[in-house]
């Protein structure tokens, strides 16, 4: 490697061996747990339709009896993961690569390190604690003790700013990023949102801190159960240290129809914005009925990483970056 040594005074073969400690620490904490350790495919014939989140295409050039020839670079291993828990596998998790296209720089890696698992019987708030725990079991190999704090979505916009996000009308919403340039053309009001969270609250939290925020809007519910009431929320949470955001978790949805109709919806959003449109995954929505009542979680390996080690650069984190992959 021909990285120089950050900031931090961390060497490219020191920033090597505390990955290596760190991924042996996440297996220690599942071994401890009985959580099964699995391997999913990288290449499937189906893609994430999310319309924030960009995938990598590849062409099988083999018989075509192999199977469907364009494939696609999996964003993270959730729908494999799955069809496994439907099909009886019980609490696993997986570390690996996962893909994203369109976004290199200090924070992110078009390819990178990725921890998800599942929880049978779990619901978001029991399963929020123990990645809470992972982190700070993580932290902790380089002697980080983090204040644990826990907030709604709604009240973490109230607490900073004295906005409601289930409530307040877009205007309020862009009053709030005044002072940043943007454009306004084709945001959504969830996309001002999101905006508002990375260029104002993310900033807010005390690098010592780990915060936990739960219950998003339903209209950010992704792959999670809402839940009904006054104002219907995603029964989903999200962790940060510091500024950096860490992990996504969802009490999971099992209802098909329901998931069929937000993939349609990313499509129809894709459409309207001109991006590709990965085929929809049919063999997760034929295992959804029979998907055990489960929580699972995405964690940001190479994050993780950097809030150990107090490194501000993703890439020199990396053996090779993207620039030299």
């Amino acid at each position: 490697m021909n990285v120089a040594d950050n900031e931090q005074g961390l060497s490219p073969m020191q920033a090597l061996q505390m990955r290596a400690r760190l991924n042996a620490e996440i297996r220690r904490f599942f071994s401890d747990r009985q959580v099964l350790e699995v391997e999913t495919p990288m290449l499937s014939a189906a893609g994430n339709t999310d319309p924030n989140i960009e995938s990598f295409q590849t062409v099988f050039t083999g018989h075509e009896s192999a199977g469907a020839s364009r494939r696609w670079l999996r964003t993270s291993p959730e729908y494999p993961l799955k069809r496994l828990l439907a099909a009886g596998v019980g609490d696993c998790y997986e570390l690996g690569r996962v893909f994203r296209n369109g976004e290199a720089g200090a924070r992110h890696n078009p390819e990178f390190s990725l921890l998800e698992w599942y929880r049978v019987g779990w619901d978001h708030h029991r399963l929020m604690v123990e990645a809470a725990e992972l982190i700070e079991a993580g932290l902790a190999l380089g002697g980080h003790r983090p204040q644990r704090r826990t907030l709604s979505y709604r009240d973490w916009f109230f607490e900073s700013l004295a906005v409601d996000p289930h409530t307040a009308p877009l205007a309020e919403l862009q009053a709030v990023l005044a002072d940043v340039r943007i454009d306004p053309a084709d945001l959504s009001h969830d996309d001002w949102l999101d905006l508002i969270v990375t260029h104002r609250l993310q900033s807010l939290n005390p690098g010592d801190q780990l915060l936990i925020i739960h219950d998003y809007p339903a209209s950010q519910c992704a792959l999670a159960r809402l839940r009904p009431g006054e104002v219907s929320v995603a029964q989903r949470f999200e962790i940060y240290v510091g500024a950096h955001e860490l992990a996504n978790g969802y009490h999971e949805l099992k209802d098909a129809d329901e998931q069929a109709r937000r993939f349609q919806a990313d499509h129809r959003l894709r459409q309207q914005r001109g991006q590709l449109l990965p085929d929809i995954d049919q063999r997760l929505l034929h295992a959804l009925p029979m998907l055990p009542d489960c929580a699972g979680v995405a964690l940001g390996v190479d994050r993780l990483l950097m809030c150990l080690t107090g490194v501000a650069d993703i890439r020199q984190l990396l053996a090779f970056d993207f620039a030299r992959a």
